[in-house]
């Protein structure tokens, strides 16, 4: 389908090491003059879903400025635009739960918010778990939650896990492993 929209100009209007936003000039479908704010991430969004052989799953909880409360969601982060996202979503359970696998499956690839940003996620499902010790960045203060995926599944369908991700992710998995 052709692209109704028409960019005229864009500025840079703001930049830090994660985020840049821009503001466009457009032409709008109808025809007229408008403006369009875009928000581009410096990295893609990963998540990761891992389940155990008796079915059990890992949470990560913590506070989200941007929402002034508490999250539960899965294990994710940010991966470099020039390292593979399988190696990134490697390293985030590894940092976030201390756990490593040996079965990666990609489940989803997923928009976040397209109707402001181009930022494009991946989730995984990992399996064959080995446990360790965590690697929280600075910027974390994480709890980190064992339980079985049944009840995480729950905690989505209860609006306890209101993130975008998280919830996609394990409504897949739940999908894929007839849950």
């Amino acid at each position: 389908m052709e692209n109704p929209w028409k960019t005229k100009s864009k500025e840079m209007i703001y930049e830090n090491p994660w985020i840049k936003l821009e503001e466009h000039q457009v032409v709008i479908p109808s025809g007229k003059d408008g403006i369009y704010g875009k928000v581009t991430f410096k990295n893609k969004a990963l998540a990761i879903v891992p389940v155990d052989g008796d079915l059990n799953t890992w949470l990560v909880g913590q506070f989200r400025y941007t929402l002034d409360e508490y999250s539960w969601e899965i294990p994710m982060g940010g991966g470099l635009l020039d390292v593979d996202i399988l190696e990134s979503a490697k390293r985030e359970l590894k940092e976030e739960t201390g756990l490593t696998a040996t079965k990666w499956t990609k489940i989803m690839r997923i928009h976040t918010s397209n109707s402001v940003t181009d930022e494009e996620g991946f989730v995984y499902l990992a399996e064959e778990l080995t446990p360790g010790e965590t690697e929280f960045e600075e910027t974390e203060q994480l709890q980190v939650l064992k339980l079985p995926l049944i009840d995480a599944i729950q905690k989505v369908m209860d609006g306890e896990i209101t993130d975008a991700i998280s919830i996609a992710g394990l409504l897949k998995v739940a999908r894929i492993l007839n849950l």
